[in-house]
């Protein structure tokens, strides 16, 4: 199975195995109050949308088990998930699927 990339960058990244290229959609500026927040105030956002996706886990028999998301999928992720990396300017997220909690539709 092929990675998938949804959009392209400069300097490719292609997660290895169950990993997958996650970009943090933005977090709201302002309260629905209509308070605005500061950028030290704001919680980083556990939404994004996947960019990228692995080839998929290696089970004991040396199959791959299928990542479950795919490219595009808007999915929420736990708080402290994966390694934050910068790449041209973007910054991205790798996570292992398993940090993946759900798929919003």
């Amino acid at each position: 199975m092929a990675t998938k990339t949804a959009k392209k960058t400069k300097a490719a990244i292609t997660p290895l195995n169950d990993n997958v290229l996650i970009e943090r959609i933005k977090a709201e500026s302002a309260t629905k109050g209509g308070i605005i927040l500061p950028d030290s105030a704001k919680e980083k956002p556990r939404e994004g949308m996947v960019i990228s996706v692995g080839a998929g886990r290696l089970d004991d028999e040396g199959k791959r088990s299928p990542v479950q998301v795919k490219v595009k999928d808007r999915v929420i992720f736990s708080s402290y998930a994966g390694t934050e990396i910068k790449v041209d300017g973007h910054e991205y997220l790798i996570v292992r699927e398993d940090e993946i909690l759900a798929i919003v539709a």
